[in-house]
């Protein structure tokens, strides 16, 4: 008869989650699916490759074993299919230097519960400036999580028959919807609009990928810079909702509503949660994340969304699934 008392182990797994993020950003930071890829499938084999002990190489192994990243076969370890699509360097959707980054940023979760019991950061919001150094890092580092989506968005929007279009990318970050775009469209232009550190960041993207020429910038922040009236087919708003609140999303996309041509469209793309907030499981711990960084951010629900972009004048909205914890929506 099948045992059905509850047991601690997964709440023991859960308590130690941290070991995860550590072995991960770990692994991350010695290349170890790389030498994976390459060959090495042995501890000492990876010790040598990675230039750490075998003792060290031993243990990220179990770990990731441990964590499904990858597969003991006969003594000879390997990547699996998830680790060789998303950990290996050197692809458009890896996620190593993410990993490396949430590595550094686990000492901050020791706030979450004075930041719970306050409502917000306990500390000055240093971070959302132009100027910090950081960017540098952090904007690189997450441009890999929207390689899917943008090509999801493009199919959906069959952009590479669009011919000359124009597309604004309000907070684009690394560049990358611009670059993708680009590439796939000779015909589209594209603007973003970011502080100018970090569209410096996005410029050599779009260099690297040889769409400079049809790339260009403004300088700002864009709660308070003009959108423009009717200038855009297309315009992106990317993993910024998440960060402002209920006000805000609605001035922006007022302003965004004005900025596209008519029957021009509006892509959205963040972790949304489903309207009784019983899920998608990444966006509703996501949340803990705005708690802890941001003043009025949060991870909105699709009824938020829907009821803010109505409210700045849109009427055809809809909402799409991907094959990542995001999700896209387009309004018209």
């Amino acid at each position: 008869m099948q045992n059905s008392q509850p047991t601690p182990d997964r709440i023991l797994r859960l308590i130690n989650g941290y070991w995860a993020t550590g072995i991960l950003g770990a692994a991350a930071s010695h290349s170890l699916f790389n030498h994976l890829d390459a060959g090495a499938d042995t501890a000492d084999q990876l010790a040598a490759r990675a230039g750490i002990s075998e003792r060290g190489a031993q243990t990220l192994l179990d770990g990731l074993v441990s964590m499904g990243l990858v597969e003991l076969r006969d003594g000879s370890y390997r990547n699996t299919a998830e680790a060789a699509a998303f950990l290996v360097e050197g692809q458009p959707a890896c996620l190593s230097n993410f990993a490396k980054l949430k590595l550094g940023q686990m000492g901050g979760l020791a706030d979450l519960p004075e930041v719970v019991r306050t409502g917000g950061p306990v500390t000055d919001a240093t971070v959302e400036v132009a100027d910090n150094p950081h960017w540098e890092k952090v904007v690189q580092a997450i441009a890999a999580q929207s390689v899917p989506v943008a090509t999801i968005a493009a199919d959906l929007l069959r952009l590479a028959e669009a011919g000359e279009i124009s597309i604004l990318d309000v907070g684009g970050g690394s560049g990358i919807y611009s670059a993708s775009w680009l590439e796939l469209n000779p015909a589209a232009r594209a603007t973003q609009l970011d502080w100018g550190p970090i569209n410096a960041i996005a410029r050599r993207l779009v260099a690297e990928r040889g769409v400079a020429d049809r790339f260009s910038r403004i300088d700002g922040d864009f709660h308070t810079v003009d959108f423009g009236v009717g200038a855009y087919d297309i315009a992106v708003y990317s993993h910024i909702a998440h960060q402002e609140g209920p006000e805000d999303n609605v001035a922006i996309f007022t302003k965004l509503r004005e900025a596209l041509k008519p029957g021009g469209t509006l892509v959205i793309n963040d972790y949304i949660v489903d309207d009784d907030r019983s899920g998608p499981p990444l966006a509703l711990l996501f949340a803990s994340e705005m708690l802890l960084k941001s003043k009025q951010g949060g991870t909105w629900r699709r009824a938020d969304y829907h009821a803010w972009l109505t409210k700045a004048g849109f009427e055809d909205i809809s909402f799409h699934p991907t094959l990542t914890p995001a999700t896209l929506v387009f309004a018209r």
